[in-house]
């Protein structure tokens, strides 16, 4: 059996080769080199998008040469974290929704077209010095569901007021948390905000 490619991507945005798949895939542009393994980028574009699994009956490489680098989430969740938004193609429904709550939440007088969007999430999702995941401190108690954090060292999915350890195969069973513990935040701030907004992200079933 061949050895699964290193394109199933973590809420903490790394970039791993497991054999679970997930319910969402993604770009970045090409990471992959001719042998089909990654070097040291992580993105060649700004535009970090999250796709349905299937299009149309289209079958493609996840690796074709000098093109694109499939990535593959475990849920819309794990995307958001990781920096991502949806695609405005394959997930239309979706990306109008995003985009009409991004203006609502942020008060803006106009609808944000796409570039201003990406441009915003890579520099929340990204410190430009180190390439490090950029996260913050928050308050569980006043996060969202749909938002992802770490604590006690897991990173897991705020869900009804509790914590549900992350893992590439599904969530653990959701465990009470203090709403007054502060947490690590890893779903940048604006995308919380649209999930406070009430954006409700495609979750894997064992959430």
């Amino acid at each position: 059996m061949p050895s699964p490619l290193q394109n199933r991507v973590a809420p903490t945005g790394e970039i791993l080769a497991v054999d679970s798949r997930g319910l969402l895939m993604g770009n970045r542009g090409c990471l992959h080199g001719p042998d089909r393994r990654l070097g040291v980028t992580r993105w060649r574009s700004k535009l970090w998008i999250c796709c349905v699994l299937e299009w149309r009956g289209w079958r493609r490489d996840p690796m074709p040469p000098g093109r694109w680098t499939a990535l593959f989430f475990l849920d819309e969740a794990t995307a958001l974290a990781a920096g991502h938004r949806p695609c405005g193609y394959c997930r239309r429904a979706e990306y109008v929704e995003f985009v009409g709550l991004w203006q609502r939440s942020q008060g803006l007088a106009a609808r944000p077209k796409a570039f201003e969007m990406d441009a915003r999430l890579h520099a929340e999702r990204v410190e430009p010095h180190t390439r490090r995941q950029r996260t913050r401190s928050g308050v569980f108690g006043a996060l969202p569901d749909g938002v992802l954090v770490r604590r006690d060292g897991r990173v897991g999915l705020v869900t009804a007021g509790r914590f549900a350890t992350w893992t590439f195969d599904g969530y653990g069973f959701p465990e009470p948390v203090p709403a007054a513990e502060v947490v690590e935040v890893l779903t940048p701030p604006v995308t919380t905000a649209i999930l406070s907004a009430g954006y409700r992200p495609l979750l894997h079933p064992s959430a």
